[in-house]
């Protein structure tokens, strides 16, 4: 039976003075997609999409790499629009993450409400889905987006409480129906 293996990219090196979506991967965040890659929940993967982020694209280039297999970018599967505030110092950050989540309706401090990243990133998937023939399908791509996809999927509410603990994550939902299969695990001890 053919599964959506949705992936997070794992660590990255970040940079203030860089754009958040080109931060890259970190070494650490390397080594785990390079494990991840290896690992048998990618083994039956025959399609790679990600998000046009550099550091979505990076892990893509590595799963795809392993796999011997090409991928595909996808804007639509972007992190949830934020540029209105860019970086964001981590305590700062987490409350306003906190604050999407909490109210999914409205736009806070100016970020992409957490409703329309819900829609947006769950359209593309079918769009992507749409073509796919055969074999597992990995989306890589970013934790807020992962979480909301989770959520509508699953039937639950938009919530926090259902986000990844940290970046590097997947879980797996069965094709055709979509019913997620797994809560999200580690791609590979931290």
């Amino acid at each position: 039976m053919a599964s959506l293996l949705f992936v997070t990219h794992p660590e990255v090196v970040i940079d203030p003075a860089v754009p958040i979506e080109r931060w890259q991967l970190s070494h650490k965040g390397i080594e785990r997609m390079r494990a991840f890659s290896r690992s048998p929940v990618c083994a039956d993967v025959r399609a790679i999409w990600a998000s046009s982020e550099t550091k979505a694209i990076e892990a893509a280039g590595i799963l795809a790499g392993a796999l011997g297999l090409g991928f595909q970018v996808s804007k639509d599967l972007g992190e949830n629009e934020r540029s209105a505030t860019g970086f964001l110092p981590p305590t700062e950050f987490e409350a306003v993450a906190d604050a999407f989540f909490a109210e999914p309706n409205t736009s806070i401090r100016g970020w992409e409400r957490a409703i329309d990243a819900q829609a947006r990133v769950r359209e593309a998937l079918l769009r992507i889905l749409s073509r796919h023939e055969e074999g597992d399908v990995a989306v890589v791509s970013h934790g807020a987006v992962g979480t909301l996809l989770f959520c509508s999927l699953s039937g639950h509410a938009i919530s926090r409480s259902l986000d990844q603990p940290s970046q590097g994550h997947w879980w797996k939902a069965v094709l055709p129906s979509l019913q997620p299969s797994n809560c999200w695990a580690p791609i590979a001890p931290c």
